[in-house]
């Protein structure tokens, strides 16, 4: 007979590797939250320092000033900091959170790491939406100043429902995906050069002007609008978290453990339609940020979603509103579209990844 003595022995050698395994995920999880709350950290100085950066160059305490007491501050400094400056960095925020999350979403039902809303074609069909919108002349009665916007975001959803139609013949599989993404990535680019080739010199400076993608044309009219497409697509894929951390492990590893890999690949697909839709609806073509956010916050929290998705959409937003202030040093009394800017951040990143290879882990 065993004494009654060398029990408590036994438990506490079973307890210590399980102690000893939960400190470490704990300490996992804590350096996780730490990066989030250090990106949102540098996310905030952003934010001031863009709100800051202007042509006006107004100082620190009139920028604070038009912000949380606008009815004390002179009526110019109201307007730039209230009207102009303001919803600029708040729809870099929405676009780069936008950018950031699909980019995501993308890469997890796809499983490629070069898919993006970018590389897919969405952002290709919104900008012939807009220069067909503006070669034509074509103006809503009521709202004019939506026709743009609106014709941008119809045809990036088309996109959406043409990639997924070829797919859907095909049962919705990632490789016929990528390849219907990237067939209509070069058809709506096609489609941009001829309408480019048809329009008068003022129209086609004008459609070039959108297509290189800027935040002046952020308002308080769609700031809102890209806020709530936002909360709600937001809203729509809290439910799926696990699913989508499961669904990192392989389709049929995904479908093992119950998740109905083909709804919710489907359902991520419409998100990601919306979502870049509203983002680049007002602000133009804005590349690389759906793509070289996801790296980043993978490098930084793994692929857990609950921590990845929101480490993503700051990360997107850090790139913007960077971009956003970047774009307005350059060039002192102006601004450079914020499109080039990304573009010029994005490329170094990408052979970056390349060097340090990143596509072993995928």
């Amino acid at each position: 007979m065993i004494p009654a003595s060398t029990a408590p022995q036994k438990g506490a050698a079973h307890a210590a590797p399980d102690t000893a395994i939960s400190t470490v995920y704990r300490g996992l999880i804590l350096r996780r939250f730490a990066r989030l709350f250090g990106a949102a950290a540098i996310l905030t100085a952003l934010i001031i320092a863009d709100i800051l950066t202007g042509p006006a160059m107004l100082g620190l305490t009139e920028v604070l000033t038009g912000l949380f007491t606008p009815a004390t501050a002179d009526a110019t400094t109201r307007v730039i900091v209230q009207d102009i400056r303001l919803p600029m960095t708040l729809m870099a925020i929405l676009v780069g959170m936008s950018l950031g999350t699909a980019g995501v979403h993308m890469q997890t039902i796809l499983g490629n790491p070069l898919a993006s809303p970018y590389t897919l074609g969405f952002s290709a069909a919104a900008g012939f939406g807009a220069a067909l919108a503006i070669l034509t002349g074509f103006s809503l009665p009521f709202l004019p100043w939506l026709t743009v916007p609106l014709s941008a975001f119809v045809m990036c959803v088309l996109a959406a429902a043409l990639v997924f139609s070829f797919s859907k013949m095909r049962g919705m599989r990632p490789e016929i995906m990528v390849l219907a993404g990237i067939a209509t990535l070069f058809m709506f680019q096609s489609a941009q050069s001829l309408v480019q080739y048809l329009a008068a010199p003022e129209v086609l400076q004008a459609i070039v002007f959108w297509l290189f993608g800027s935040l002046l044309k952020a308002s308080w009219n769609n700031v809102p609008i890209v806020a709530i497409v936002f909360a709600i697509s937001t809203a729509a894929v809290i439910p799926n978290l696990w699913q989508l951390t499961a669904l990192r492990l392989g389709d049929a590893r995904a479908a093992a453990i119950g998740v109905d890999v083909h709804r919710l690949r489907i359902r991520l697909f419409v998100v990601v339609a919306f979502l870049t839709a509203a983002a680049v609806a007002f602000v133009g073509t804005i590349g690389f940020v759906g793509l070289v956010a996801p790296h980043i916050a993978r490098m930084l929290v793994g692929e857990d979603q609950r921590v990845l998705l929101p480490m993503a959409a700051i990360v997107g937003a850090i790139i913007m509103t960077g971009a956003s202030v970047l774009s307005k040093l350059v060039s002192p009394g102006g601004v450079v579209p914020i499109g080039i800017v990304t573009a010029l951040i994005g490329v170094p990143f990408l052979f970056f990844l390349i060097l340090r290879g990143q596509r072993r882990h995928w």
